[in-house]
Formats: C-alpha cells, structure tokens, sequence
C-alpha cells in the first residue's frame, strides 16, 4: 500500500477532493491524506458536497497541518495549489517524491450557488481524470513514475 499526501495552502478544498478520490478509486494500492501548510480549519462544505455527489462519503474529512503528518513517511507528495494565480505552493522538505498537480481554488470562485457547484464539479472531474489515470499507470507498472505522474499533471 502506498501512502499518498496530497498537499495544498488550506486544505479545505483541493487537496480534500484529491485525497477522496484516490482512496476511493485507488484503495486497492494507495492510502491518501491531505494537509496543508496553512491550514483553514474547516473543510468546504462544497467539498463534501461534490465527493458525496459522486458516491464518495466519509466522515472525518478534515483541514490539518502537515505538522500532523512529521513522522510519516510517503511514497508521494502531490501538490494541488495553482502557481498560475500567483500562490505559493507549501514545500515538504522530505525525501518523498513530488509531483505537482496544480488547478484553480473552486473557494475563490465568484458567482451563484450553481455557479459555484458548478466550478467545484469542474475542479472535481479534473482529479478524477488524473486519479484514475495514475491508478491504471499504477496498475499496469507496478510502480509510481515520477515522470508519468508529472504528466498526468497536465491533464484537465
């Protein structure tokens, strides 16, 4: 089994949905966590609301610090924030690999409630495509490339 952290500024969006999806299509191989360098201390209703729609539930979802995970030792680091809005990305000085998957934050997103399901939605289906194509790369190399995880990156 794998172990996965998936990492972002606030951990209460991105990095949540990221987290559910690989441990729900993934939970054959992988075990993912989330965290961020600066936590919200709330996770997003939205979040919950989208994983849900999609069949993925769990109840104890929650925005943490990386300091929660010190001791752990990963397999991967992804990191979820978007450089193109001039965030900073959290840096997780270990050893782990990392890859990163950067989108926009669906929480900054103005507009209605549909509007803003909708860019939740939009953000979801991003990881989804990415998650499932690391799990089949997984799959069939029984191993994680670094430089294939770096493309499934790009993915949108």
């Amino acid at each position: 089994m794998k172990k996965i952290l998936v990492l972002c500024t606030g951990n209460s969006c991105r990095s949540i949905m990221a987290e559910g999806l690989i441990n729900h299509f993934g939970k054959d191989d992988f075990q993912a966590f989330s965290a961020g360098s600066n936590p919200a201390g709330y996770v997003h209703p939205m979040s919950i609301k989208t994983l849900e729609r999609a069949g993925i539930f769990k109840s104890e979802y929650k925005s943490q610090s990386w300091d929660e995970f010190s001791d752990m030792e990963f397999d991967l680091v992804i990191t979820v924030c978007d450089n193109a809005a001039g965030e900073a990305c959290p840096v997780y000085l270990t050893s782990a690999p990392k890859v990163h998957w950067g989108v926009e934050d669906p929480a900054k997103f103005k507009g209605s409630e549909e509007e803003i399901e909708n860019e939740f939605q939009r953000i979801f289906a991003i990881f989804a495509k990415r998650t499932h194509a690391m799990v089949e790369t997984y799959k069939k190399d029984q191993e994680l490339n670094i430089q294939k995880l770096k493309d499934i990156g790009n993915l949108i």
